[in-house]
């Protein structure tokens, strides 16, 4: 592993249990992916069908898009602090998780019964606000059930599931659109059919991990190793140039794309990050986190800078896949190596600030694409993106320890 790694597997034992069906996954970390399977077919019936929910059907400018999603993604982040902090000082995971998924599901019927935005940012921030609650719990508890050696394979084995349904969903809300006669508040309540399952899941048949908490656990960066903070950094200056997909998919529409062309592409990223998240999570234990990141950023630039310099719609189909291997590549690693870089009474804290940090910065970044898209064009906000990524992957290749 690169940097100062911690390794301390005394607050949690998984190599004592037998691998779950797939050599190197325990049967916490597999039902998780079960859970998230389901909740993301939940949360993806409604992704790419919300931008447009909002332009055309509730008038909403565009500014006022990037401003929902922004505030959406980014609502729950001091949630995610609070919530892997406690769960670390508690030695619970598991009520945070149940919480977060069963507030994430109440959320999609709500959408329904939205006649303009105000109600549809108030779902949003439902939603988000279950996922600060659960996230960094549930990755903690991925980890804590997880043997060193295969932490890149677990996070991966979790991300591929997870985007499994993230495929479902949108193909899922076509097959409804399509029946229904374009009739978008159908799909909203479709929607917690599969958050239901999600959360019967977490609830019978994920277990808590036995863990011994020997220091207090702080806030403070301070207790943190250096190389943690230096990543820390570099992951912030990443995200204020990573603005929410929901301008990838603006853009395709921009291009021509009808409401149907965008949702299958937005699958097809979908499935290439489905098929690449377990091989390059596992590729990470072996070839090291920063090298897997670094190669992410230098993917997401070029694809960023595609999407500003296209001017046919026949491109989007190849830039949308180049998007899902980023994706595959900086997902699971991100995560693996924040629990790299930290000790297992920390886990939950690390990765807390992490998404809080990451997630804060995606915010600006989300408000700056609405707005420089407005006001200079389409094409501005992936130049501005793809920049900031470009000079992401030099900073981790010249900051962060090889192995």
């Amino acid at each position: 592993m690169e940097g100062k790694l911690i390794i301390d597997n005394k607050s949690s034992d998984p190599g004592n249990e037998p691998d779950f069906l797939i050599t190197g996954i325990k049967k916490n970390v597999f039902v998780l992916g079960l859970v998230s399977l389901f909740t993301d077919i939940a949360s993806e019936m409604l992704y790419p069908i919300i931008p447009l929910f909002l332009t055309l059907v509730l008038g909403a400018p565009m500014a006022l898009v990037g401003l929902i999603e922004g505030l959406a993604e980014s609502s729950a982040n001091i949630l995610k602090v609070l919530s892997g902090w406690y769960s670390d000082k508690t030695k619970k995971r598991k009520p945070f998780v149940i919480a977060g998924y069963s507030i994430s599901a109440i959320s999609k019927p709500l959408m329904a019964m939205a006649y303009g935005w105000p109600l549809v940012l108030v779902a949003r921030l439902m939603d988000r606000t279950g996922k600060g609650l659960r996230t960094s719990a549930r990755d903690a508890l991925i980890a804590d059930s997880s043997d060193i050696e295969h932490m890149g394979r677990s996070f991966g084995l979790h991300r591929s599931m997870d985007t499994i349904g993230a495929v479902a969903g949108p193909l899922i809300a076509l097959g409804i659109l399509y029946l229904s006669g374009d009739n978008y508040r159908v799909v909203f309540l479709a929607a917690f059919i599969p958050g239901l399952l999600s959360i019967l899941l977490v609830t019978f048949f994920v277990s808590e991990r036995k863990r011994h908490v020997t220091e207090r656990i702080s806030f403070k960066l301070s207790h943190f190793s250096r190389d943690y903070k230096v990543f820390l950094l570099i992951s912030a200056i990443f995200a204020l140039g990573n603005s929410s997909n929901v301008f990838l998919i603006l853009r395709a529409e921009n291009l021509g794309f009808s409401v149907y062309m965008v949702i299958l592409s937005y699958i097809l990223f979908n499935i290439v990050s489905s098929l690449g998240s377990f091989p390059l999570g596992t590729l990470s234990d072996r070839w090291g986190r920063r090298n897997i990141l670094s190669a992410g950023f230098i993917v997401f630039g070029f694809v960023y800078f595609g999407f500003a310099w296209v001017q046919q719609s026949i491109y989007i189909w190849p830039l949308f896949m180049i998007y899902g291997l980023y994706e595959a590549l900086t997902e699971g690693s991100g995560k693996a190596y924040v629990v790299d870089l930290v000790s297992s009474d920390k886990r939950g804290t690390a990765l807390g600030i992490y998404h809080a940090v990451t997630g804060f910065m995606m915010l600006f970044a989300s408000i700056i694409a609405g707005l420089v898209w407005d006001i200079l064009g389409p094409s501005a906000p992936f130049i501005y993106g793809g920049g900031v990524a470009i000079l992401s992957s030099l900073l981790i290749v010249l900051f962060m320890p090889h192995r």
